[in-house]
């Protein structure tokens, strides 16, 4: 009982909001200090891994000092040489992270494919591909006395609504829910959905669908 009490508060004290160590925001420099860490980590000289890999010890010193940029080739034989994963070599670098910041009232007025009239789809914002593999499409839709009653979407994904305002009778597959402000739904989006009765008109609420990026 003891060991579980000290795993329990072991984890209870990790910090979920800790930093990664600061990273290069060059990648020739952030490379160059990859191979040296890794070279001296193994406790060879630069001689040593110059002859290892074919390479001048002075071409290798501008490859460890970010001075060049490496082959690809050049890269998979330092990276054979210290024995570690090509992909190892880029470690250090510092990526840049998309954001968009969408005012009040700013968001961009779509018409997605299958929108019917009178639903107002209003993007939040857009990031191309990055490396968590999915896209997150925000909306602001807006729904109002001129807005179609039965209609029925079915895409990829899964999707998240956040009711604001007005109250929703919306259809998940062969369920209603009713959503008034505050509510919120989660699901898979391949079945059909949409709002089956519109109750109390005007209805706002906030849509984020989630899918795979195309391959």
């Amino acid at each position: 009982m003891t060991d579980q009490v000290a795993a329990s508060d072991a984890r209870l004290t990790q910090n979920p909001h800790a930093l990664r160590d600061g990273r290069e925001k060059n990648l020739e420099v952030a490379i160059g200090r990859q191979v040296r860490e890794l070279r001296k980590r193994q406790r060879m000289t630069g001689s040593d891994l110059a002859a290892q890999t074919g390479l001048s010890v002075g071409m290798l010193s501008k490859i460890e000092n970010g001075v060049i940029s490496p082959s690809l080739t050049t890269l998979q034989v330092l990276a054979n040489a210290l024995r570690v994963p090509l992909v190892q070599l880029f470690s250090g670098y510092e990526e840049v992270r998309g954001a968009m910041h969408v005012k009040a009232g700013q968001g961009v007025e779509i018409e997605r494919a299958g929108t019917r009239a009178g639903h107002q789809y209003h993007l939040l914002g857009h990031i191309g591909s990055n490396n968590s593999g999915v896209v997150v499409e925000p909306y602001l839709i807006v729904l109002s006395t001129e807005s179609d009653r039965f209609p029925t979407f079915q895409h990829e994904g899964i999707e998240m609504l956040y009711m604001l305002e007005g109250v929703v009778d919306y259809r998940h597959g062969d369920q209603i829910y009713r959503l008034e402000p505050g509510d919120s739904l989660l699901f898979d989006s391949d079945a059909p959905h949409g709002p089956e009765t519109l109750v109390d008109l005007p209805a706002r609420y906030l849509s984020i669908i989630t899918y795979p990026q195309a391959k």
